[in-house]
């Protein structure tokens, strides 16, 4: 057997930009907007007890609403980017995930590196019937990938999807 070592030419590689990715549910924006809500509610909350028990904080309570709306809007319309940004593929040997906002970033798993594959329905996110994939490598305790925003059912199919893809690999 004799040993080779060409040079690929990298112009003719398959091109992950080109794959059409499937975005995630729009049920999970009310998701997203639902948990914003409740973690600004509670910082609101605090703020006011701030306020209302701090002396030395009442003349800077218009400067705490002005700080609280403001991280309001741009939370908001930051999450609102992500979430137009999310998205899914599966091909014939690999899965991807793609987010980000200022920089996008596509994560690429070969079937044969996944260990495991776990799916979690939060409460909220049970609300809508909605679930996340969690895909696990080798090497690690987090989870590589964490695809959320899929209905319940599909995101049993792609479960079982990797899964028949594990026990072939192995």
């Amino acid at each position: 057997m004799d040993f080779t070592n060409e040079t690929l030419d990298t112009t003719n590689l398959p091109r992950f930009e080109e794959v059409q990715f499937t975005p995630i549910h729009k049920d999970y924006w009310k998701v997203v907007l639902i948990v914003e809500a409740i973690v600004f509610a509670v910082v609101g909350i605090a703020i006011g007890a701030l306020y209302y028990f701090q002396q030395e904080f009442r003349d800077y309570g218009i400067y705490l609403v002005a700080a609280l709306l403001f991280a309001i809007v741009f939370t908001v319309g930051f999450s609102r980017i992500s979430f137009s940004k999310k998205g899914f593929a599966f091909r014939e040997h690999d899965v991807l995930y793609r987010d980000g906002v200022i920089a996008t970033h596509t994560m690429i798993i070969p079937y044969n590196r996944i260990q495991h594959v776990a799916l979690h329905e939060g409460a909220i996110s049970r609300i809508f019937g909605l679930a996340k994939v969690e895909i696990f490598t080798a090497g690690g305790s987090q989870s590589d990938i964490e695809i959320p925003g899929i209905e319940k059912e599909q995101a049993e199919n792609i479960k079982q999807l990797l899964m028949g893809k594990i026990r072939k690999e192995l």
